[in-house]
């Protein structure tokens, strides 16, 4: 079997009804930067979310959400399932809104015979009514787990203000998909550059986020979650080795680095998980790098589909050629996001 874990999902309908699609832009949060708007180009309508306002970071398209096209693109691709997302705009979304999306994602999964399996998206605030959507969607449609964002305005999600949030899904004991936001809290020397805001701004706001949660009391306080980072947590296996240094052999006259004794990386073992969201991007080199210093049971395949279509419909083919034991590839493509996301 393998397994997209990142598959985006936009409703169609948005495209075509003017009043879902004007309460839909309504809820972008202007006061913070936030554009959003409808464009036409080549024929094709497209949703165009700009962060901050004059820079595109997200676009949906019309047409590329219908579930035949969906289905016929992961045979072609010899994908068997695979994981729904919202692709960024969680991040403002009303939770009336939230259960249009998880009611529209749960009619998907229903009409793919499973091969489709959503991950409910919720308001970050938390709450009573937060709580029964999470319970409909985990408890009562079948959903796989939670989608998050990596930060809200301006605040990741160590902070206090999403405790009621990240208590119930302690509770539920649910995995939480951590989606990378278009730039990170501070991003103003990555605006000029399209390549540096779209790739490397991702990078930097997942980077951020997975050190905030393990150096804090995050995973102290939750110890029932276990949290999947988009992007490779932003190509952390590269730096994951100086971040938890091991004390000095030698003396100094000055202690300027935290220390690990072991805590941090097992909390990173115990808890933290990385979808590659597509392959090809990092490349070889990359990947098996990942692989060595993450373990094969902490990366997981995703596509990021629409974005490209050749991200999913090459990415198991990419996958396979990496100079991986076959169970380390199994593990990759298909295990571990059967592991987290309870699928059969």
């Amino acid at each position: 079997m393998v397994i997209d874990a990142n598959m985006y999902w936009f409703p169609e309908s948005i495209f075509k009804d003017d009043e879902l699609l004007d309460r839909f832009v309504a809820e972008a949060p202007r006061a913070y930067d936030t554009k959003v708007y409808l464009k036409d180009e080549g024929g094709v309508r497209q949703v165009v979310v700009e962060k901050p306002a004059g820079f595109p970071s997200l676009n949906y398209a019309q047409g590329d959400y219908v579930l035949e096209k969906m289905l016929a693109d992961m045979d072609e691709a010899g994908v068997d399932k695979a994981v729904l997302k919202v692709p960024g705009c969680n991040e403002w979304m009303s939770l009336e809104t939230c259960r249009y999306f998880n009611d529209g994602m749960a009619e998907y999964a229903k009409a793919s015979g499973g091969r489709l399996i959503p991950l409910a998206v919720v308001p970050a605030t938390g709450g009573e009514r937060v709580n029964a959507e999470l319970d409909r969607c985990i408890g009562q449609l079948g959903f796989g787990g939670v989608q998050l964002c990596a930060h809200y305005g301006n605040h990741y999600l160590d902070d206090e203000m999403f405790a009621p949030l990240f208590e119930k899904l302690n509770d539920l004991g649910t995995t939480v998909y951590v989606h990378h936001v278009p730039v990170p809290v501070d991003n103003a020397s990555l605006l000029d550059y399209n390549n540096l805001r779209r790739s490397y701004g991702r990078c930097v706001d997942q980077t951020t986020a997975v050190c905030r949660e393990l150096f804090s009391d995050f995973f102290v306080r939750y110890p029932n979650l276990k949290m999947v980072h988009s992007m490779l947590g932003g190509g952390i296996f590269s730096i994951a080795q100086m971040l938890l240094p091991k004390a000095s052999k030698r003396k100094d006259a000055v202690q300027r680095f935290q220390t690990d004794n072991g805590e941090l990386a097992q909390r990173m073992a115990d808890h933290l998980y990385f979808e590659m969201s597509h392959a090809q991007p990092w490349g070889k080199d990359a990947l098996e790098c990942a692989v060595h210093v993450l373990g094969a049971d902490h990366v997981i395949f995703g596509s990021s589909y629409p974005v490209r279509r050749e991200w999913l419909l090459d990415g198991p083919a990419f996958v396979e050629q990496l100079d991986l034991t076959a169970e380390e590839r199994g593990l990759l493509l298909s295990e571990n996001a059967r592991r987290l996301y309870a699928i059969d």
